[in-house]
């Protein structure tokens, strides 16, 4: 099925993505997840399947060459993250609309690779600051982690003006608002 829709929200880490497509999963029956694979260590609570498809690096690389990514990156040194092109296949064929949370990248190579289909929303945070404040108040991550982060997170912020929509998380409240708004109004467009 090649006609059905796609939500991307893609962001620095620390924006605020996460939390808003959590929310608009529980707000709009039509949407499904899309469960993206990583080469990274499951981190927390998090359970394959239902928040990452956890495999090992040489598996990924397998997939790679067999073309089963839609889109992949190498988002930190070592590890990876992609979509895999039978998870969008998977959630069309149930009737459903696909979101996203999604890095910058990935979520560009998506909005281009299946342009007119996708709506994709970048969440942008208050500041700069803000977000390292977010990021450090997590303390998932060790000091070095958190400084290819920041770093990370500065270049991302240019990429914005490629998105379809620049929502600002200002408010997580008036975001999630205003994000169900937008992805309402693209279903049913």
């Amino acid at each position: 099925m090649k006609d059905g829709k796609l939500i991307i929200f893609s962001a620095p880490s620390g924006a605020g993505k996460t939390t808003i497509v959590h929310h608009l999963l529980g707000q709009i029956p039509n949407l499904e997840f899309s469960i993206s694979a990583t080469t990274r260590a499951p981190r927390g609570d998090e359970e394959d399947g239902k928040d990452y498809y956890f495999i090992s690096l040489a598996e990924f690389t397998h997939r790679i060459a067999k073309k089963q990514f839609v889109e992949f990156e190498e988002v930190y040194t070592g590890t990876f993250y992609g979509t895999l092109r039978a998870e969008i296949e998977r959630i069309w064929a149930k009737g459903k609309t696909v979101i996203f949370d999604i890095d910058v990248e990935g979520g560009l190579h998506l909005k281009r690779k299946y342009d007119g289909q996708a709506l994709a929303i970048f969440v942008q945070p208050p500041s700069l600051e803000v977000l390292k404040e977010r990021l450090t108040g997590r303390g998932t991550d060790s000091p070095e982690k958190l400084l290819e982060r920041f770093g990370k997170a500065e270049k991302e912020l240019n990429y914005a003006p490629q998105f379809d929509i620049i929502l600002k998380n200002y408010d997580l409240e008036t975001a999630c608002a205003e994000a169900k708004k937008l992805v309402t109004d693209f279903i049913a467009g």
